[in-house]
């Protein structure tokens, strides 16, 4: 069973930026896949960054790449989203999710745990 808490979310000015945190418990014997999806009002959810928590590889789609940043800290059981440069198009509930690595890091279905989201508000 794989538990997941995210924070840092917020309300910030057009050019600001966030930190958002995921505190998880989990076996740490097994490889996942840590992953930020976001969903927009009226959206599908989609993947922001992803993580393996093997070696800590990062991934991201390429229209997520420059802006955000994903990492993990083992020692304190997290992970991170580094959100800089934010616009309002980025006014999203942020949801942090886990799942066995098989398919890859980017890939939805991997994951099968997901936390209660954190909003994040951007204006211009």
């Amino acid at each position: 069973q794989v538990q997941l808490v995210e924070s840092g979310g917020g309300s910030v000015q057009a050019g600001g930026s966030l930190r958002l945190s995921c505190q998880y418990s989990r076996d740490p014997t097994v490889v996942y896949c840590m992953g930020w999806f976001r969903q927009l009002p009226g959206k599908e959810r989609e993947v922001v960054a992803g993580i393996s928590s093997g070696i800590g590889h990062t991934t991201y789609p390429d229209s997520m790449k420059g802006r955000f940043t994903i990492s993990q800290d083992k020692s304190k059981n997290a992970v991170y989203l580094q959100m800089n440069n934010l616009k309002p198009e980025d006014t999203a509930m942020y949801y942090c999710a886990a799942g066995v690595l098989s398919r890859g890091c980017l890939v939805p279905k991997t994951y099968s745990y997901w936390g209660q989201g954190t909003q994040v508000t951007v204006s211009s």
